[in-house]
């Protein structure tokens, strides 16, 4: 490796070559028409072949109607806060200012302040207690093997979804710039799971083939994809009514259902783990994913919100009563998965349990989008999960340390 001294003397050497070799003229060929364009300066260099540079000015001239530029129009009135719109919006969408939605430029702040990586949670204590013959019950290691394959698909799923369907669909850059932020953090969910299968030393072809191969796995999956594929054909546009529903209908389906209830009996059950000392690396990557997850919600239930409130004719009586359908379906879903991946009483929970959870997250989202609670009076049996939740402040489960992550920018020293 050179030193910087070794690195120095290298450069001087090489830049004195051309010194070296200008010593001796009488070597040199008669100059030509290529060797009259050298431009002298420090270091000797040839410009670009005439001809090409020739193609590459008359290309050039052509530029102002090239392909995606007509609509660029020079001198144009600058954006107004009332040309932006969720969809459908005529405002120029390379302009980020002026805000509209505060609240969507702010969730891309608290995003990026709660950043962090998979490879800073310690997976020492995770992997001995895996590679442990008595160190986990069947049935714990079942929960783990199911949470994993469900969710290293699922977040996958929720990415494609944004970036091949509701990217060029939403017309709003504050809530594109969150989008964008919420695809990243997907990935690095994805990436999480990789790096617990990886270091526990599972099988990666039957964790990561389970939403093929399981079929409480393989029915939230499909019913996720489902909603994908209209939004992700290129014909796609909104600015019907249909078309416009068919958005709304895809962030519910993602944002309420997948995100918002699928996601739930995996993340209580690892957490529950978690809380009794066990699997404790994976347990807070999953309390890191949570609380990612729950500010996608937020956004969501925001952005499904703003849309009806500025395009009331879509949320007809009709369509209220397909979404919620919508919603039940998922939550007779993510109960199968329940009672799927626990047969039986296991970490001080059981299906039965789970499904008046269940029941009680299907009436927050119904509520939180205006629609009727369909299970009046179920109570959420596990109230630590909303401490799990709150992004402000929580000590660790499994340990005294305070879990805000934050970006070292973000951190107060107070």
């Amino acid at each position: 490796m050179l030193n910087w001294d070794e690195f120095h003397e290298d450069e001087t050497s090489v830049a004195e070559q051309p010194a070296k070799a200008a010593a001796a003229p009488a070597a040199m060929s008669p100059p030509t028409a290529a060797a009259a364009e050298v431009k002298e300066t420090g270091n000797n260099y040839r410009v670009a072949d005439s001809d090409r540079l020739a193609r590459a000015r008359k290309s050039l001239e052509a530029l102002d109607v090239a392909a995606g530029l007509e609509e660029l129009e020079m001198g144009a009135a600058r954006i107004e806060v009332s040309d932006k719109q969720m969809i459908n919006a005529r405002a120029d969408l390379n302009q980020l200012v002026p805000f509209k939605y505060e609240w969507a430029w702010q969730k891309y702040l608290d995003g990026s302040a709660n950043h962090w990586m998979p490879q800073e949670v310690n997976m020492n204590a995770d992997i001995a207690l895996w590679k442990s013959q008595d160190g986990l019950t069947e049935d714990e290691r079942r929960i783990v093997m199911r949470s994993l394959g469900y969710f290293s698909t699922a977040d996958s799923l929720v990415a494609n979804n944004l970036v091949l369907a509701l990217y060029r669909l939403i017309t709003n850059p504050e809530c594109r710039q969150y989008l964008l932020r919420q695809a990243f953090e997907e990935a690095i969910h994805t990436h999480a799971y990789q790096y617990c299968v990886e270091s526990l030393g599972m099988d990666e072809g039957e964790v990561f083939n389970m939403y093929r191969e399981v079929p409480s796995v393989a029915a939230k999956s499909a019913w996720s994809l489902k909603h994908t594929q209209s939004l992700a054909r290129p014909d796609f546009n909104t600015g019907t009514p249909e078309s416009d529903q068919e958005l709304l209908r895809n962030l519910i389906a993602f944002y309420c259902v997948t995100e918002g209830i699928f996601f739930y009996c995996g993340f209580s059950q690892i957490l529950s783990m978690g809380r009794r000392n066990k699997m404790t690396g994976v347990a807070e990557q999953f309390q890191y994913i949570l609380r990612d997850e729950s500010m996608h919600l937020n956004f969501g239930v925001d952005m499904i919100n703003q849309i009806k409130i500025e395009n009331p004719h879509l949320w007809t009586p009709d369509f209220q009563d397909e979404v919620t359908q919508m919603i039940l379906e998922g939550t007779e879903l993510e109960i199968a998965y329940a009672r799927d991946s626990m047969p039986r009483g296991v970490l001080g929970m059981n299906a039965a349990i789970m499904e008046e959870y269940l029941h009680f997250i299907c009436n927050r989202r119904l509520a939180q989008i205006g629609l009727k609670e369909q299970f009046p009076g179920a109570q959420n049996p596990f109230p630590w999960m909303s401490e799990i939740i709150d992004l402000r402040k929580e000590k660790n489960f499994f340990e005294t340390r305070v879990t805000e992550y934050q970006v070292g920018g973000a951190l107060s020293w107070d």
